[in-house]
Parts: C-alpha cells; structure tokens; sequence
C-alpha cells in the first residue's frame, strides 16, 4: 500500500530545530510568490527523517503556510547539524542537479525556488522545492496493491530511471558536475574511507569482512567503468522509495533525494535500484522478477544486457556503498546528531547484514541470465514501442538497412519520444480539448528546445535542398562552409529513404512531428522555399520555419470545386503594379488556426487564358493581411486537431507584393508536383508508424484482457488477424522504402507510380490495424481516452489528402498501360 506523501510528516525532532521565523523572512525576500502576510506558518518533519533512505542524511521538512485566502505547501532540505564527514551532505549539488533538469529535460522532479548558503540563517544551507501530492511506495514489494499494478509500478520505475539516464549533461549545464570516467574506482575508495573514518573506537563496530569486501571490489571493477561507455548523470540511491507516484496514475511525477547525484557509472543505478530483490526466494504476484525488472529499464534506456560478471561486481558494490551509508549513520547516533533519531540506533547491524549479503551474492554461481527472459518480450515490445535495436522484420537483414548513422539516430528519436512525447500526450490531449485550446502548451516548447539540443531537429530536409539553401542565403559554393548555427537548422542531411526510417517513428505520436519541426504543412513548405524560394523569401519565411519560431498553412483545397483536380482551382490572383490581388474561398487550410501561424502559400490562378496546366501560381500570403479571414475551424470526425487546426479562410481584395510569386506566374503545378512527392511520402511513412503503434496497443490489450475463460491473445480469431495485420504492414513498409528509394534515385517523376502505390497502400493499411486495435480494445477504443480513435481518423483523412485514392488509382493503371504498349 501506497503512503500519501502527505501522510509521512511527523513532529520535528529537537535535535533538528531551528530558526523558524529567520526562515520565513529569508522565504518572503527570496521565493517568488510566497505570500507576503500569514496567519499561520507550521514546520513539520518529514518522516523521511526517521526511516533510512528516506532522506536521513540531509532533513526534510513540510512548510506550510496559511494566508486568508489559500494554502501553500513548500518543502526545505537542510544539512544536518553538528560535525560531518568530508563531501557528504551536499545540498547545493542537490540544488544544481534539481535546477537543470527541472529547467532543461522532462526527467520528473521538484521544481527548486532557491538555496541559502549562508548558515547564518538557519545553522546550516539549505534549499526550498515544490511540494508534490501523491504516492510513495516504501516496500518495494508492493503489499495490498493489485498484481497488474504492481507491475505498472515497476514498469514506470524503469521508465523513470531510463529518462534521467537519458539527460545529456553537455546540453543542461552539468557537464562538470562529476568525472564520468573511473566512477566505480573512486567511489569504492571513497565509501570504503568513509567506513573507515565512521567505524572503530567510539564509532561504528569495525567488520573484517567489510575490508575483504573492499578488496575484491578494487580487483573487480569492469573495463567499463575506466572507458566511460556506460557514463551519465547518476542518482546515487535509485529506489522505488525515492519516487513520488501520481495521485491516481501509475506514473512517476517526481524522483528525489539526490544527495548522492554525480556524474559517472550509470549501471550502479541500476544495481542499486534492484537490490531489494537480493537474498529473495521469490517475488508476490505482479511484481516482476528482477530480470523481466532489468529488461524493462535496458529497453527504455537503450543498454545492452549486462554480463553477470559485471552485473555480481555491481551489486556487490550497491550493498557495500549501503553499507558505509549505515555505518555512517550508526556513527552519527552514537555521536548525537542522526537525523534519524532512535531509528539510526539499528544502521549498525543494518550494515553488518548488508555487508553479508554483498559476499552471499558474490559468491553465487547464477546471479543473472545471459539474455533477457523471452517470455517479457511481448510486453517490452508492446509497451516500449522501439526500443528493440530494430523494431521491424526487415531490420535484420536485406536490400532496406540503414546505416548505423540513421540507426543512431533511430535509437535517440525513439528514446526522446518515449521519454518526453508520450508522458505527454494526456497533458496535451486535454488542452487540445479545452476552452484555451487554440494555444500552445509550454511542455511543446520546451521540448521543440530540447529536440534541438539533442541534434534532432529538421530532419526531413534533403541533403540537396540544404545545399541550394546555403548557396543562395549566403552565396557560397557547394562545397563551401556556412556558419554553424545555421548549418544545424537545417538538419543532418538526409535521403528521402534515410528519413523514412525516422519519419516512420515520428507517426507514433499525433504530437511528434511538431516537436521535431517535422510536422505537415511545414515540411512541405519549407521544402517549396528551399526548392523554389529566392534569397529574399528565404530570409524572411523559410529561416523562421526552420528555427520553429513560426508556423505556417497550405492553401490549395475550395469548397465549390472538385479540388482534387487542380485545374479546377478558382481563387483568382491578379496582377496589380507591384501587388497581386487574391480572391476566393478556400479550406483545410491546415495550420492556420495555429497562433504561430504567419504565412500561407496560396494556390489560385493569374491566367485563366493559359493552356490548362499553366493558369496556376503559388504565392506567400502574410496571414494578417487585411482582407484575410478565418471562418471558422474544420474538424475531422470530430477532431479539430487543436492548436493546429484546419481553417475555412476567404480572401477578400487580398494585397499581396509582387515580390511574393514563387518561381514565377503559371508555375503553380510545376512546384505542385515538386511538393506533393515527398509530402505525400511522408505521409505514408507517419502511417507506418501509426500503424506499429497500433499494433502494439493491440498486443498489449489481448495479452493483459480476459474473455470468456481465456486471454484475448488466446482466441484463434485474434491470432489469425493479428497475423494478417503484420504481413500487410510488413509489405507496406517496404513499398515505401522502395518509393523513397526512387525518389531518391530516379527523381519525382520517375517515381510517381511507386509513390502512388505507397500513397493508396498506406492508409488502407494503418486502418486495417487500426480498426483491429480498437475493436481489441472494445468502448474503450472509439474513446478519447486512448490514442488510437484520433490515429484512425488521421489516416482515413489521408485517403483523401494529397489526392483520393482513385486518382493515384488512375496514375498507376496508365503507368502500366503505357508501359504495355512498350
């Protein structure tokens, strides 16, 4: 059973008291928004403090504060009094650590106000954090919580530690917050001085079998550790009761107590976060073993199944560095300043037990598997979608495998989405349907900031649009060099086949493609302004789309006319001076009810004289131009795909400069066509995606729902869908790897066939899946509460967007007859 964290406050120990009123000055001048006047300000004691590992190294206390019209919750960490060891008890590392990856990442942690330094406060620094309600779960395992919970309790815990390992400290400011090399080494040395200097005569009781234990881990340490391969910000004391769990959600939405945060060996976590299940004979239902516990977190984070030689050195180690903990704390009761109070009394046969366990562990023959248990795949691979090296059938061999360059960049796409983007997508969700729901969410932001920081940022633009665009912006050659930042907007330089192994992970979340500047229209957009732009449209339309600062629409489609034949096309855009003047109606326009929209690429006609092919332009359209109106919203059964949004716009007597014109009058089709190919590829490689995601859900659901005496993924109906699913989504994949293959090799229009084949084959595909997945999932399917109602009204769009099936129906039977008649 779950401990609201509410619930774990006491009276605060005589021992731990201070100044109450010299901190609530230093509060009033230091906190922003703490209130100013008070009725009632209350200090309590956390009952961390009593409890090892709860906190009982550095206090902590719940301020509560009562003014007349509200309630405030705020939480302190202090060093304790008296004489410390030397480096222990560092608060302001905690501080630092807090601040950037509450500032810089979506690891879940407090939000810190600020940090006192100076002692004469309150007797020693301290810091003030958020207070967050919700569960800790101080047994690890799990009594009086269901079986399925347990083990989504499990799961979110290896989530969690997966996403802090995930933080790139180079980008968050904390690259010196540690030495990642030669972590194990220094921190045996370390832990085993502090031993020594908290045990012997007066202290703490000596164990002879701790020095042994010294000795052998200064033999065992892995290669590893001296290389830095498995280096990165570590938490020092990764417990499940070190997390605060959601209210009511299985989620962590808080990890704390990171005095003992560095930067080094980041399998020393993931030991530590395990060691409840050593010396155990078994675990309680829905609890997972420990090696289904450890597939779990190397599948979200990326790492390789450890060796069990590494793994016997790893976990002797947490127990040993537990142990000197204890010990330490054994030393301070003895000495009268534990904050642990009369509990601490117990640390010293704590340590003497840990130390026992260390050598029982050692010296077992098996202490892990030499590869993941099997039978947790399927529900690894439903629940991290992508975490496997490849995801897919065709990864292991064959014409389509990328290279380990797009590989790489597959793994961190996927780790950032399922660390960051799916967290979200309920947070999300919720303001897309509320009354604000016309605004941006701050987390999207911050995550477009975090995307670019991580080198995932633009990653559809083609090598050779890059090339034109530098060479235009900036007049250099091909083979010139522009200025870096501006190199790095426009993307790594990807094949359009390259991308599709990326864009297909983009379709899993109807929120990734915007994070990642990979969204449509944009990137059919920024495409026409890099393909076509002059250097002037360039400077003032494609440099903010590319940096993100601004969003952009499409508008093409006329509700009078059958828009799929864009000869039909009415909107008039007619010559006037220096301006062109637009008229007409147009609609989904998508992205034009996003705030940060500012500019349409409209289609209409300058010449309706002109042969039939020839009548339309392009034109860039500033969105506030006077005349410009949005109508309204447009949904998609039932989706208005907020902010986003799909716009019915008029343009009444618009005014637009000349200078505007893309490549010219009567070259509307021209970039039409130049535009709609890998847009519309695009869109096939997102429904891959959405498709796999589709699957997985699926699997997840028969695998977890009982139906009349039997699990779903027992019934043969089931098995044979499901099986049929895969093979249609097997083969649509590889046709639209051959269309970007094509696209790539042979250009637009010599690929126009196979990219019309993906374009019919690919939707139909994702709604096959996809109507399996929701018919698996029952009311729960064509719910709002889960994804995949909103993933099939996407793809039923896209049998008619970009084109109807029955045109590209009709593009490959005469691509067939021709070649017939050959």
């Amino acid at each position: 059973m779950a401990n609201r964290t509410s619930e774990l406050v006491g009276r605060v120990d005589p021992a731990q008291k201070f100044d109450v009123e010299a901190l609530l000055r230093y509060l009033i001048a230091n906190v922003d928004g703490f209130p100013q006047s008070h009725s009632q300000f209350s200090v309590s004691q956390s009952v961390f403090l009593v409890q090892f590992g709860h906190g009982q190294s550095n206090p902590t206390f719940l301020l509560e504060i009562h003014s007349a019209s509200s309630k405030k919750r705020y939480v302190m960490r202090k060093k304790p009094p008296g004489k410390l060891l030397e480096s222990a008890h560092a608060v302001e590392r905690e501080f630092q650590v807090l601040h950037a990856l509450g500032t810089h990442t979506l690891v879940p942690v407090p939000t810190v106000f600020c940090l006192c330094t100076d002692s004469s406060v309150i007797g020693t620094p301290f810091y003030i954090m958020e207070y967050l309600e919700g569960r800790i779960f101080l047994d690890p395992l799990l009594p009086n919580v269901e079986p399925t919970q347990r083990r989504a309790i499990y799961r979110a815990t290896a989530k969690a530690l997966a996403s802090l390992h995930f933080a790139d400290m180079e980008a968050i400011g904390l690259r010196t917050y540690g030495k990642p090399n030669d972590y194990c080494k220094r921190q045996v040395e370390r832990w085993a001085r502090q031993y020594l200097l908290s045990t012997g005569e007066g202290k703490s009781n000596r164990n002879p079998r701790m020095l042994e234990l010294i000795e052998w881990l200064r033999q065992n340490i892995p290669l590893e550790d001296s290389s830095g391969a498995a280096a990165g910000l570590v938490h020092g004391d990764f417990r499940i009761d070190n997390l605060v769990f959601h209210p009511n959600e299985d989620r962590v939405i808080g990890i704390i107590d990171w005095e003992l945060s560095t930067l080094g060996n980041q399998m020393c976590d993931v030991a530590h976060s395990c060691s409840h299940y050593i010396g155990l004979n078994g675990v309680p239902e829905g609890v997972p073993s420990l090696a289904e516990y450890l597939a779990d977190y190397c599948a979200a984070a990326g790492k390789p199944w450890p060796a069990a030689s590494q793994w016997k050195f790893y976990v002797a180690f947490s127990l040993f560095r537990v142990a000197s903990i204890y010990a330490g704390v054994h030393c301070r009761w003895i000495l009268g300043n534990a904050s642990g109070g009369e509990r601490a009394r117990s640390a010293g046969e704590k340590a003497d037990f840990s130390i026992e366990i260390a050598w029982q562990f050692i010296e077992s023959e098996s202490v892990l598997p030499s590869h993941p248990p099997q039978e947790s795949i399927p529900r690894e691979h439903v629940q991290q979608v992508g975490k496997e090296s490849g995801g897919t059938l065709h990864s292991s061999g064959g014409r389509f495998v990328p290279s380990q360059k797009i590989q790489d960049l597959r793994d961190r796409l996927i780790k950032f989405i399922e660390n960051c983007i799916y967290p979200m997508e309920n947070e999300f969700a919720k303001l897309a349907q509320s009354s604000m729901r016309w605004t941006i969410h701050p987390e999207e932001e911050k995550l477009k900031e975090l995307a670019k920081k991580e080198g995932l940022w633009n990653l559809f633009i083609p090598f050779d649009s890059a090339a034109r665009v530098k060479q235009v912006i900036s007049g250099e050659k091909s083979d010139g060099h522009a200025n870096k930042a501006f190199d790095e907007l426009l993307g790594p330089g990807l094949s359009n086949l390259e991308y599709g192994y990326l864009c297909e992970i983009l379709g899993r979340s109807v929120w990734a493609p915007q994070v990642f500047n990979c969204g449509a229209p944009d990137t059919g957009n920024m495409e026409v302004l890099m393909r076509y732009g002059n250097a002037e449209q360039m400077r003032q339309w494609l440099v903010p789309l590319l940096e993100g600062s601004i969003r952009s629409g499409f508008a093409m489609t006329e509700p009078q006319v059958a828009s799929s034949d864009a000869t039909n096309i009415e909107c008039s855009i007619v010559r006037d001076g220096d301006s062109y003047i637009i008229n007409g109606r147009k609609w989904w326009t998508s992205g034009a009810m996003d705030p940060r929209c500012k500019v349409l690429i409209v289609m209409g006609k300058t010449d309706f004289t002109a042969p039939k092919h020839k009548q339309q332009s392009m034109i860039l359209v500033d969105i506030n131009s006077p005349g410009l109106n949005i109508k309204r919203p447009l949904s998609v059964f039932g989706f208005d795909d907020a902010p986003h949004g799909h716009a019915e716009i008029t343009f009444e007597n618009v005014r637009v400069p000349a200078k505007n014109i893309l490549l010219g009058e009567g070259r509307g089709f021209e970039i039409a066509q130049g535009r709609l190919g890998p847009g519309r590829l695009h869109h096939c490689m997102r429904l891959i995606g959405a498709a796999e995601r589709g699957m997985q859900m699926m699997i997840q659901r028969a695998i977890s729902r009982r139906a009349f005496d039997k699990m779903i993924a027992e019934h043969g109906s089931f098995l044979s869908e499901l099986a049929k699913c895969r093979i249609e989504l097997e083969r649509t994949r590889l046709l639209v790897l051959e269309a970007a293959d094509q696209l790539d090799r042979l250009g637009n229009r010599k690929a126009r066939g196979t990219i019309a084949m993906a374009k019919v084959a690919a939707p139909n595909m994702a709604l096959k899946v996809l109507d399996m997945a929701i018919q698996v999932h029952g009311a729960a399917g064509v719910s709002n509460d889960i994804v995949l109602a909103h993933l099939w009204a996407t793809a039923r769009t896209l049998r008619i967007a970009d084109g109807p099936d029955e045109v590209h129906l009709g593009t490959i039977a005469l691509l067939e007859l021709r070649r017939a008649k050959l």
